[in-house]
């Protein structure tokens, strides 16, 4: 009922996979798109069908199982960071990208000070799927608690509690000019993350240069 009200106004319905299973689920439930989110992905998983993160498989190994799975367009995400990216998942049969790491250090991001100098400095080499800071798995760059306390583990509370949680730790941290304790969300891939503006880096993407 609720798609149908949306469908109403106008509206497509992208929903994320990250496994056929959950693609095909998608599809039987009636998306316009689906969005196959592979491991290399930032932020966020967004696998719902189980909680077993060792279900999770790279971008360039789920795209073509879930375009040969569905019917419905599949829009590759994660690890994605240049022109060459885009190209090779369009190859394998994906009808668009979704990019989110390399657009983190363009002016018009939100990012913190502190999120942007971790996105500059050679510890965003290192990423780890965490339940630390949420109680769900999101991949963020590996700091002090996610090393002392292992990325996942049985401590946080249940999502969404973690967040709160861990907030004082964290805000006495980031007073402090450290990002410690704080979700340094980012994909695998951040060698894309560039500071210009955000249509200067989708012409990029997308190969084009900036004289056309």
């Amino acid at each position: 009922e609720l798609l149908d009200r949306l469908r109403g106004w106008g509206a497509k319905i992208l929903s994320t996979a990250t496994t056929v299973d959950e693609a095909l689920w998608l599809e039987a439930q009636g998306v316009d798109a689906v969005i196959a989110q592979g491991l290399e992905a930032g932020g966020h998983r967004g696998m719902f069908l189980t909680e077993d993160i060792s279900t999770q498989v790279g971008t360039f190994a789920l795209v073509p199982q879930i375009v040969q799975a569905v019917k419905v367009p599949v829009i590759a995400a994660g690890g994605i960071a240049d022109a060459r990216g885009v190209a090779a998942a369009m190859a394998l049969g994906a009808a668009g990208v979704q990019v989110g790491t390399a657009y983190m250090l363009c002016p018009e991001a939100t990012t913190s000070g502190l999120h942007r100098a971790a996105l500059k400095s050679d510890m965003a080499r290192v990423t780890a799927l965490t339940n630390l800071f949420t109680g769900r798995p999101a991949r963020g760059i590996v700091n002090r608690l996610m090393r002392e306390l292992g990325p996942i583990s049985g401590a946080p509370p249940a999502f969404p509690l973690a967040t709160s949680a861990i907030a004082p730790l964290r805000a006495k941290a980031e007073s402090q000019g450290s990002s410690d304790f704080s979700p340094l969300w980012a994909g695998q891939n951040v060698s894309g993350c560039r500071d210009v503006r955000a249509a200067e880096l989708t012409r990029a993407l997308a190969g084009i240069d900036r004289t056309d």
